[in-house]
């Protein structure tokens, strides 16, 4: 289970790390607003994840997951 969440996590880094574009400078408040969510959300279910797996371990998952999905992301958009 601790997993699944840290690829939520990693999903949502994704997302929020995407979203800065958006939010113009967090000068546009919707973009701005979802932004901050994702990052608030992946920052926890980090956290969550961190309970039973090692801290190395899932703090090198999620930021590889972030990094990989963002690049890839952004040559799709």
């Amino acid at each position: 289970m601790s997993w699944l969440i840290l690829i939520c996590a990693g999903l949502l880094e994704v997302v929020w790390a995407m979203g800065l574009k958006y939010t113009e400078g967090f000068t546009k408040p919707l973009p701005s607003l979802l932004t901050v969510a994702a990052m608030a959300a992946s920052v926890y279910l980090l956290s969550i994840a961190m309970r039973s797996l090692p801290l190395g371990v899932a703090y090198t998952v999620w930021v590889g997951i972030g990094m990989v999905g963002a690049v890839i992301v952004g040559v799709l958009l």
